[in-house]
């Protein structure tokens, strides 16, 4: 058990951006397509984050022509390039899963300032 901590540790990233629950974020994930490579972006709300160390995921969630759509993303794989927060929610939960029945300005997250 030892040994996979350590090699969990060495796949650990060093700089982690520092968003949470209710942020909407743009995340640059890496694509491959054949021989090609292309970084594509994905905007939307961390609506939860789970798991600890190596194996932490978020979930993002976004609406596109109507059509609610969530990744999940792993937080230190190297198909993440970056994370970015583009704005920081003010919410009282540690999971938002409650925005997937929303509509329209009710799926908002009212917007914190720092």
């Amino acid at each position: 058990m030892d040994a996979l901590k350590v090699i969990a540790q060495d796949n650990i990233k060093s700089e982690v951006p520092q968003f949470s629950i209710g942020d909407t974020v743009r995340v640059s994930v890496n694509i491959r397509e054949g021989q090609r490579e292309r970084i594509q972006n994905f905007e939307g709300t961390v609506i939860a984050k789970r798991g600890s160390g190596v194996s932490e995921t978020f979930t993002v969630r976004r609406l596109s022509y109507g059509v609610g759509i969530e990744r999940v993303f792993p937080l230190h794989s190297p198909n993440v390039v970056d994370v970015k927060v583009i704005r920081y929610g003010k919410v009282r939960r540690a999971k938002l899963y409650y925005l997937r029945d929303r509509v329209g300005k009710a799926a908002k997250v009212k917007e914190s300032i720092k």
